[in-house]
C-alpha cells in the first residue's frame, strides 16, 4: 500500500490505465475473432486493421506489434481471397 501521496495519486492512474488499455485489448481480440469466423470477409478485416491502427497510435501496443498483426491478418485475407479465385477458375474449366 503506498503511503506518500504522490505514490497513491500514480496507483489511482495506473488502475485507471490498465482497465482502459484492458479494454481496448479485448476490443482487439474480438475484431481479429470477428474477422476469423466470417471467413476473413473484407468488412471484417478493414474493422480489424482500424482498431489495431488505434492502438498503435494511442500506444496501447508496440508499433511492431502493430505491423505484425496487420501483416500476418492481410496474409490470411489474401490466401482466402487466392482460394476464391482459384475456385472460380476451376469452376470455370
Amino acid at each position: 500500500m503506498p503511503i506518500l501521496k504522490a505514490s497513491k495519486k500514480s496507483a489511482r492512474k495506473d488502475e485507471k490505465r490498465r482497465e482502459r488499455n484492458e479494454y481496448y485489448r479485448v476490443a482487439l481480440k474480438k475484431a481479429l475473432d470477428f474477422a476469423k469466423k466470417s471467413g476473413y470477409e473484407e468488412s471484417k478485416v478493414r474493422e480489424a486493421i482500424k482498431i489495431i491502427d488505434k492502438l498503435g497510435a494511442k500506444g496501447i501496443l508496440h508499433p511492431n506489434a502493430v505491423a505484425r498483426k496487420k501483416s500476418r491478418l492481410m496474409e490470411k485475407f489474401n490466401q482466402v481471397k487466392r482460394e476464391a479465385q482459384s475456385d472460380k477458375l476451376t469452376e470455370l474449366r
